[in-house]
């Protein structure tokens, strides 16, 4: 019998994720059986429950639920401790549940295996300081960038986070931040994990921020790239968007629940021509 997983969210008719990993499988061999799971808003942990009841072995989690599946794993991974963010729950047999998060590994894997770009000793400039951007700094950080850069609107919401992963500083790195308007100089990645491009906006970065041979990756995806995207290629940067991200993300789940890391390239291309 197959095993089961699911992801779960609300709405959750648009998830890719089902397809995902069920190319995941097909690759890699394996059997399972991977759903969308509509969660009633006020029901998250009363689905997870019966989940685990009806034998799943595992579950993705979107939003808005990411923050409650933190508060209901009985032991978190020291990326979901750090995120304080759970989009991948492991069920074990004893019906304990485990919350981890992949998506700053994600974007990470996107930047560096998809678009073929070293983080290692360079300036990665982070705009935005919610849970995208919480979520994305520890892996970051891990790639050992000689700076990272957190902008955001309200300058406190971004010291608090530099506060928050100052123990996690390699030696002579550079963790800081700033507000929008005081951003200065070109930096080699710019990451963009505000809300804007989900109300079709560009966040407030200025053009001198990009630059011939930035990297421009918006953590959003559409089939028309957004303003951001639009903007940063105006200045000359490679513009990327979040599909890779999701992917991968995608990947380090189904290396958490199966042990076996897929291939991720040509599951990629595949999404980009069906959007």
């Amino acid at each position: 019998m197959s095993e089961r997983y699911c992801v779960i969210g609300n709405p959750i008719a648009h998830s890719k994720s089902p397809e995902i990993h069920a190319a995941f499988a097909l690759q890699t061999g394996q059997e399972l059986v991977y759903e969308r799971c509509l969660a009633p808003l006020d029901e998250f942990d009363a689905t997870v429950r019966a989940l685990i009841a009806a034998g799943y072995q595992g579950a993705n989690v979107t939003v808005p639920f990411k923050l409650q599946a933190a508060d209901l794993a009985d032991r978190l991974t020291e990326r979901a401790r750090a995120a304080g963010a759970v989009n991948t729950l492991v069920f074990n047999s004893s019906g304990g549940i485990i919350g981890d998060n992949t998506d700053g590994a994600g974007l990470v894997g996107d930047i560096t295996r998809n678009a073929g770009v070293e983080l290692a000793g360079k300036r990665v400039l982070l705009l935005g300081a919610g849970g995208a951007a919480r979520g994305a700094v520890l892996p970051l950080l891990a790639a050992l960038p000689a700076e990272l850069m957190i902008a955001n609107r309200t300058l406190a919401t971004a010291d608090a986070l530099v506060e928050r992963f100052a123990s996690q500083l390699a030696q002579d790195q550079r963790l800081a931040a700033c507000a929008f308007d005081a951003i200065g100089g070109r930096y080699d990645v710019v990451v963009n994990a505000t809300s804007a491009s989900l109300l079709d906006a560009m966040p407030p970065v200025p053009a001198g921020a990009f630059g011939p041979g930035t990297l421009a990756l918006d953590m959003m995806y559409g089939k028309a790239p957004t303003r951001f995207m639009v903007f940063a290629a105006a200045q000359g940067a490679l513009a990327r968007d979040g599909l890779g991200m999701l992917v991968e993300q995608a990947a380090e789940a189904f290396l958490l629940w199966r042990g076996a890391r897929p291939d991720t390239a040509a599951i990629l291309d595949r999404l980009r021509l069906a959007l």
